[in-house]
């Protein structure tokens, strides 16, 4: 049953990655996000550095996705007491590695299967400095992949990682057809978006810092912190996968920064605002680390505040047991309730003798009966006859 698992997970790590490359792709092609064309102007050439970024993204993204979503599918345990339903998991160290790096290569192999969709189109972009743009756009893509199946196994270890990959790739998207349906209400039709960039504003020098749209900047790096925090928050509420969480906001930037740097590793190309964005994605991976680790810090110091409480109300309770505490009355209420009763004499008061001396007479000893008839000592009565 093992070896049927681990094929069925392996052809859905293919499968999911290249369905989600697919998907992707289409998404860039039909709002025009990904546009070969040919570099005749700086227009171009803008859109050729774009394109390269966002496959090479694309790919990588893909990888991920195939390999975390076959892991989340594994399939149901069926050994001797497992319930129907509970997942698989690895026995050993090396059963779990090996398993993350079978996941992940099949997923690579789905990101492989989408480079004809990237090849194919890129024909159609004239390039100066080489005869066949294809092979370079393929080549992009192959290297993505390379770069999704590192992430991929990252990520099916931890989970607050895979969180924060998928989460990233959201908002990207998001971004991206928030770029395009403005492009297209301000008149200038499908243009080609850049990576995670969107001009929010218009092009005026206050926005800019030398190269750094400063706009674009509290975008890309507000966005990383809160996606790294937000993902890493419910992985860092449990202490066992606490580092994991506390280093997992940086995976979905890392990908965004790979794929700049393979595009233009030499800056040369880019747009001003491709330009801030591919200064700032170093930036944008400190700040979604910034991110995870500010959430595990008050994660780890809310678990240590509630075990000090925890501690401070278990010394309370055995310093002051309850129904001991000064001042409840419980205990001169037992000794009051233990202490004897003083006797009383049956006739009430005594006199004479007894009153002369104040002793009351032992209970349970016969009183002295009063003179009267029939009694010898009596006045009038005589010995009986």
């Amino acid at each position: 049953m093992a070896v049927r698992g681990w094929g069925r997970s392996v052809a859905t790590a293919t499968g999911v990655a290249a369905g989600a490359g697919a998907a992707q792709l289409g998404l860039g092609y039909g709002l025009g996000i990904v546009a070969w064309l040919p570099s005749v102007d700086i227009g171009g050439e803008s859109a050729w550095v774009a394109s390269l970024a966002w496959a090479t993204w694309i790919v990588a993204t893909s990888v991920v996705i195939g390999a975390v979503v076959a892991d989340r599918l594994a399939p149901s345990a069926t050994t001797d007491g497992a319930a129907p339903d509970a997942r698989w998991q690895p026995e050993s160290l090396l059963t779990a590695s090996l398993w993350r790096l079978a996941l992940a290569a099949a997923a690579a192999v789905g990101g492989m299967l989408i480079v004809a969709l990237i090849a194919v189109p890129a024909r159609s972009a004239t390039r100066a400095d080489t005869f066949s743009p294809q092979t370079i756009a393929a080549g992009y893509a192959m290297v993505g992949a390379v770069v999704g199946l590192l992430m991929a196994i990252w990520a099916v270890a931890s989970r607050a990682a895979a969180v924060n990959a998928i989460a990233t790739v959201g908002w990207l998207w998001l971004l991206a057809v928030v770029a395009v349906v403005d492009s297209v209400l301000a008149g200038a039709g499908l243009t080609s978006a850049q990576l995670g960039v969107w001009q929010i504003t218009a092009d005026d020098e206050r926005y800019w810092f030398r190269n750094i749209y400063w706009p674009g900047a509290a975008l890309s790096l507000g966005s990383a912190f809160i996606i790294g925090a937000v993902s890493a928050w419910p992985a860092a509420r449990d202490a066992r996968r606490r580092i994991g969480a506390a280093i997992s906001g940086c995976v979905g930037p890392v990908l965004i920064a790979a794929a700049y740097f393979l595009a233009a590793p030499r800056l040369v190309g880019p747009r001003a605002e491709q330009l801030s964005a591919h200064l700032l994605a170093p930036y944008a991976v400190i700040a979604g680390l910034a991110g995870s680790v500010l959430v595990t810090a008050i994660a780890q110091r809310l678990e240590v505040s509630r075990q000090r409480a925890a501690r401070t109300d278990a010394d309370r309770t055995e310093a002051d047991p309850p129904g001991t505490a000064a001042g409840d009355g419980s205990g001169d209420a037992d000794d009051r309730r233990d202490a004897p009763v003083p006797a009383q004499p049956a006739g009430g008061p005594t006199s004479g003798a007894a009153g002369a001396t104040g002793q009351a007479p032992a209970r349970g000893t016969a009183s002295v009966a009063a003179p009267g008839r029939g009694h010898p000592s009596a006045p009038g009565g005589g010995s009986p006859s």
